[in-house]
């Protein structure tokens, strides 16, 4: 059984018991969060696809961290014009554990 969730503007396909990086929630470590926003449910029935989301299904997960990404370089240049502008840039994110898939 698998879902499709939209959290942070981005989409997941998920399972019981995977680990997904999403963007960042408020959420504290250890709590419980639930996702209402589920695209398309596939289970023993089939797939249910919603229009635009599945009506009555949740995907509930566990936080286990918050964390930041690898440093990235955001590094602008004008050729022969002296101009050079160097930024690091490091996302943050949250570490959930997908418990239980409903609907």
């Amino acid at each position: 059984m698998y879902a499709i969730i939209e959290t942070g503007g981005k989409q997941y396909k998920v399972q019981e018991g995977d680990v997904v990086f999403i963007e960042k929630l408020t959420a504290a470590e250890g709590e419980t969060v639930t996702f209402d926003r589920v695209l398309a449910v596939s289970g023993d029935n089939g797939l249910t696809i919603g229009a635009p989301v599945v009506a009555g299904a949740t995907v509930s997960a566990k936080v286990e961290k918050h964390g930041k990404d690898k440093k990235i370089i955001v590094f602008k240049y004008k050729a022969k014009k002296n101009y050079r502008r160097k930024q690091g840039h490091r996302q943050p994110y949250t570490k959930v554990v997908i418990e239980k898939i409903q609907g």
